[in-house]
C-alpha cells in the first residue's frame, strides 16, 4: 500500500487570468466530463440533484474520445444500471467484440476466443455521448479551463478558470484524470512512466481496402506480441480497425519520431519490428492520417490520501494506471456511482459521505492497479504470447494467422 501525506494546501497551478470575473457559487462542482465525472453526475441528477462539471474542452466534438472499451459487469455495466442506461448501452455493444486473439511475432496464433463473456465491446465516444445527452441541459460547461485550485477553509475551494472566472464550491471532486488539477490538494503523488509506449494508427474501412488486416484482427480484440513489444489492435464500428504499436523503451523515445511526416514516423517505429511477420507490421506500415504518440503513465499501486474536507478524486485522477488489466474507464464509472450512492446516502453530512465513498475506493483501486501491473510485465516479458493465451486458457495452438 502506498499512502501519501497530503501537502500544504495551496494553488495547485499558477493561474493564467485573461479578465476578471465575480466569484459564482456551486455546491458540488465536478471537473472533467470524462465517463466517471459524467457517471457521477448522471446518478445524481436521476434522483434530482444537480452539480456543475467543468471541461476544458470547446465542445463535446473537439476531439477523438479513444477506441474501445470492455465493460465489466461488476464495474461500468453495474454503474450503467444506477445511471438508468443499462438498455440504452446494450444498444451500443458491438457485435463480436469480445473476440480475442493472441498471435506472436511470427503469426503464429497462440489463442483464439470468439465466445461471449460478459464484457461487451463499446466505443468510449458512444458511451460519453449515452452520458452526457442523459444529463439536465447546462449540466456541463465546456471552455472551462481549470488553472487553479485554492482552499480557503471549511472544505470550501476556489476554481480559477482561464478566462477569469472564480467559481467557489463547498464539493469539489476531482474527475480530471492524469494530470489532475485538483489532486495536489490531497497527495503529492504524480503518475510514472512505466516504461512502455504507443503509437497509435488506424487503418479505415478495412475489410474492403485491408483485407489481410482485418482477417489478422478478426472481430475483436489482437494481441501480437514478443521481444518486449508488440500490436494491440481492435476492430471499431464502421470498419476501422485502430492499433497500438507498444515498445517497451525510455519515454524519450517518442521525442525522436517526426509526427509532423507520418510515412516517416512509421518507418521510424517499424524499424524496431524486423523479423516480424509483413501482415503484423502491416497494421502500421498501411496506416491514414497522424500518428499519436502516447508514453503509458501510472500512479502508485496503493495511492490514496488522508481525509481532506470538502474534496475528492475518481477515476484517473484518484488510480491512473496502464491499460492492461481493462480496468480504467470501468473503474472510473464506479467511482461515479459509488459516489453518487454514497453521496445521495447522506445528503446532510458530505464529510460521512466522502469517508464511506473513499474507505470502498482504496482497497478496490489498489487491487486493480496491482493487476493491472502484473498484466503489463507479463505482456511485455519473456514468452509473452505463450503465457498469455494461457492465462487466457488456452485456445488453438500452433494454427496459422
Amino acid at each position: 500500500m502506498t499512502t501519501t501525506s497530503k501537502p500544504t494546501p495551496t494553488t495547485t497551478t499558477t493561474p493564467t487570468v485573461t479578465t476578471t470575473h465575480a466569484s459564482e457559487h456551486h455546491p458540488l462542482l465536478v471537473v472533467g466530463a470524462g465517463l466517471g465525472g459524467l457517471t457521477l453526475a448522471r446518478v445524481l441528477a436521476l434522483h434530482g440533484v444537480r452539480c456543475t462539471v467543468l471541461d476544458l474542452d470547446p465542445a463535446r466534438d473537439a476531439r477523438p474520445q479513444g477506441g474501445m472499451l470492455d465493460l465489466h459487469e461488476d464495474a461500468a455495466q453495474r454503474a450503467l444500471r444506477e445511471a438508468g442506461l443499462y438498455e440504452e448501452f446494450r444498444r451500443l455493444v458491438q457485435p463480436g467484440g469480445e473476440a480475442t486473439r493472441v498471435l506472436d511475432r511470427h503469426a503464429t496464433v497462440h489463442h483464439a476466443d470468439d465466445a461471449e463473456g460478459g464484457r461487451p465491446e463499446v466505443h468510449r465516444a458512444a458511451l460519453r455521448d449515452l452520458l452526457l445527452d442523459s444529463l439536465p441541459a447546462g449540466t456541463v460547461r465546456w471552455d472551462a479551463k481549470v488553472t487553479a485550485v485554492t482552499p480557503f477553509g471549511g472544505g470550501r475551494h476556489e476554481v480559477g478558470l482561464a478566462d477569469g472566472t472564480r467559481l467557489t464550491t463547498g464539493l469539489l471532486i476531482g474527475a480530471d484524470g492524469a494530470w489532475s488539477r485538483v489532486r495536489p490538494l490531497l497527495s503529492d503523488a504524480v503518475p510514472a512512466y512505466t516504461g512502455i509506449s504507443f503509437v497509435e494508427a488506424d487503418l479505415t474501412d478495412a475489410d474492403r481496402r485491408h483485407p489481410r488486416a482485418a482477417a489478422l484482427v478478426g472481430s475483436g480484440l489482437l494481441f501480437a506480441l514478443d521481444q518486449g513489444k508488440g500490436f494491440l489492435a481492435h476492430r471499431e464500428p464502421g470498419g476501422r480497425l485502430h492499433t497500438c504499436v507498444a515498445l517497451r523503451c525510455p519515454a524519450e523515445l517518442l521525442d525522436t519520431l517526426d509526427l509532423a511526416d507520418p510515412a516517416a514516423a512509421r518507418r521510424q517505429v517499424l524499424a524496431h519490428f524486423g523479423g516480424w511477420d509483413a501482415d503484423l507490421c502491416s497494421l502500421l506500415a498501411d496506416g491514414e492520417g497522424p500518428l499519436v504518440a502516447r508514453p503509458i503513465h501510472a500512479l502508485p499501486a496503493g495511492h490514496r490520501w488522508e481525509r481532506v474536507p470538502g474534496v475528492t478524486l475518481l477515476g484517473d485522477a484518484a488510480h491512473l494506471m496502464s491499460p492492461f488489466a481493462g480496468e480504467g474507464a470501468n473503474l472510473a464509472m464506479l467511482d461515479g456511482a459509488g459516489l453518487a450512492t454514497a453521496l445521495l446516502a447522506h445528503p446532510d453530512d458530505p464529510e460521512r459521505a466522502l469517508t464511506t465513498y473513499e474507505t470502498a475506493l482504496f482497497p478496490r483501486s489498489e487491487r486493480s492497479a496491482r493487476e493491472s501491473a502484473e498484466s503489463l510485465e507479463l505482456c511485455f516479458g519473456p514468452d509473452a504470447a505463450r503465457r498469455l493465451a494461457a492465462m487466457m486458457g488456452g485456445g488453438r495452438q500452433g494454427d496459422a494467422a
